[in-house]
C-alpha cells in the first residue's frame, strides 16, 4: 500500500502487469493498493465493457425481455461492474467483489466514490451503483425461500444496504456474512440481475430433455378450449417464441382459466389488454402462455402448472412461487419481483397463478 500525491499516481499505475486499487481522498492524496499474483485461484470479470479482460459482458435488461434499445437508454451497468475469484482446488469456493479491473490492470475509486480505512489499516470503498448479493435461504432447491439483500465492497466485505443504491455513505458491515457465491446467489448490477449455479446445483435441475417431456406431456392431455372446443397444445421451443400459433393456450391470468383464442369479452374502457373471461366473469389481461425454457433458473423438475402475471410463462409452481416472492433491485432503492424468464415486472396479488385445464369431453 503507497501513500502517493496525484501527478505521481499515473506513473504509479503505469505498469500493466502489476495489479492495483487507487483509492482518491482529495486532489493531492491517493492510496495505492498493489495486488500479486495467486497460482491457487482464477479471476473472471463481469461488466459492460466489451474488452479483452472482461469475461462476461453483461446488458441492461429492460422489463418484458431484451436488451434496452436506443440511445436514450443510457445504461447503470459499470463497464467493469465486478470480479469473481474461484478456487482452482475442491470445493472451487467462488467469492465476488465490488469492481473489476480495467485494460491498465487498475481500478480507480474516484473523489466521490464510498471509501474508508479499514480498522486494520488497509482500504475498502464501494462502486458509484453498488454490487448487491443475495444468497437465498435453504439453497437453490424446493425449499428455498428468499435471503436479505447485501452489498458487497471492492475487498469483499459484506455490507447492509446503503440508503439509496449511489448514496455516499455505506450500511452497517455484516460480520457474519461472507461474499462466497451459493448456489441460487443472485448478484445485481444495477440493470441486470445474474444468478450463479454451481455444477451440484444443476444436476438437480431439470434438464432440457425433461422439459420437452413435459411439454409432450401436457399435449398429450389434449386439453381444450372450454369455449371453442378446439385442442390446445403448446408449440415447440424449436419454433422459436414468434406469434402464438392457431393452438397455442392462452390464460386470463386473474384466474387461471385457460382457454384458446378468441376476440371476445374485451374491456376497452379497462384497457386494451382486458379481458372478461366467460367462465368466472373475472376482468383482466389475457396472453398467450408459453413454457420457460431455461432450465437453470427452475428450482424443481415439477409439471408445468403454474404462469407468471402478466407475461405468462409457465413453469412449476414452487419455481414460480419463489420468483414471485423475490424483490429485485430496481433503480435508486426499490424492489419489485420480475418474471426470471424475462424479465418482466409481476403484478397481482401474487404474481403468479395456477392454470385451470379443461380435459378433452370424450
Amino acid at each position: 500500500m503507497h501513500h502517493i500525491s496525484t501527478p505521481l499516481v499515473s506513473k504509479a499505475l503505469s505498469n500493466r502487469g502489476q495489479h492495483s486499487i487507487s483509492y482518491t481522498l482529495s486532489r493531492s492524496h491517493s492510496v495505492i493498493v498493489e495486488y500479486t499474483h495467486d497460482s491457487d485461484t482464477d479471476m473472471f470479470q463481469i461488466g459492460r465493457s466489451t474488452e479483452n479482460m472482461i469475461d462476461f459482458v453483461v446488458t441492461d435488461t429492460s422489463p418484458g425481455g431484451g436488451a434496452a434499445e436506443g440511445p436514450s437508454a443510457q445504461s447503470t451497468i459499470s463497464r467493469y461492474a465486478c470480479r469473481i475469484l474461484c478456487d482452482r482446488r475442491p470445493p472451487y469456493t467462488a467469492r465476488i467483489y465490488a469492481a473489476g479491473f480495467d485494460a491498465s490492470s487498475n481500478i480507480f475509486l474516484g473523489e466521490r466514490a464510498a471509501k474508508w480505512r479499514t480498522p486494520d489499516g488497509l482500504m475498502d470503498g464501494l462502486t458509484t451503483n453498488g454490487v448487491l448479493v443475495m444468497h437465498p435461504a435453504g439453497g437453490f432447491s424446493e425449499d428455498s425461500a428468499p435471503g436479505v439483500w447485501r452489498e458487497i465492497s471492492v475487498c469483499g466485505n459484506v455490507y447492509t444496504l446503503r440508503d439509496s443504491r449511489s448514496a455516499q455513505q455505506r450500511g452497517k458491515l455484516v460480520e457474519n456474512e461472507s461474499n462466497v457465491l451459493q448456489d441460487g446467489s443472485l448478484i445485481d448490477l444495477c440493470g441486470a440481475t445474474l444468478l450463479w449455479r454451481t455444477p451440484a446445483g444443476l444436476l438437480r435441475a431439470p434438464t432440457l430433455k425433461q422439459l420437452e417431456a413435459q411439454r409432450q406431456e401436457a399435449n398429450a392431455a389434449r386439453p381444450q378450449c372450454p369455449v371453442g372446443l378446439s385442442t390446445l397444445a403448446f408449440p415447440s421451443p424449436a419454433r422459436g417464441r414468434t406469434a402464438p400459433d392457431k393452438q397455442q393456450p392462452w390464460v386470463y391470468v386473474r384466474c387461471g382459466h385457460v382457454h384458446g383464442y378468441h376476440g371476445w369479452g374485451c374491456r376497452r374502457e379497462r384497457g386494451p389488454q382486458e379481458r372478461e373471461c366467460p367462465l368466472c366473469r373475472l376482468v383482466g389481461p389475457y396472453v398467450p402462455l408459453w413454457l420457460g425454457q431455461e432450465a437453470g433458473l427452475c428450482l424443481d423438475p415439477g409439471p408445468p402448472s403454474h404462469a407468471f402475471a402478466p407475461c405468462g410463462h409457465v413453469c412449476s409452481e414452487k419455481t414460480a412461487r419463489y420468483w414471485a416472492q423475490t424483490p429485485l433491485p430496481h433503480g435508486t432503492h426499490a424492489f419489485h419481483a420480475a418474471c426470471p424468464f424475462c424479465g418482466a415486472w409481476l403484478t397481482g396479488e401474487h404474481g403468479c397463478v395456477r392454470l385451470i385445464f379443461q380435459g378433452p369431453l370424450d
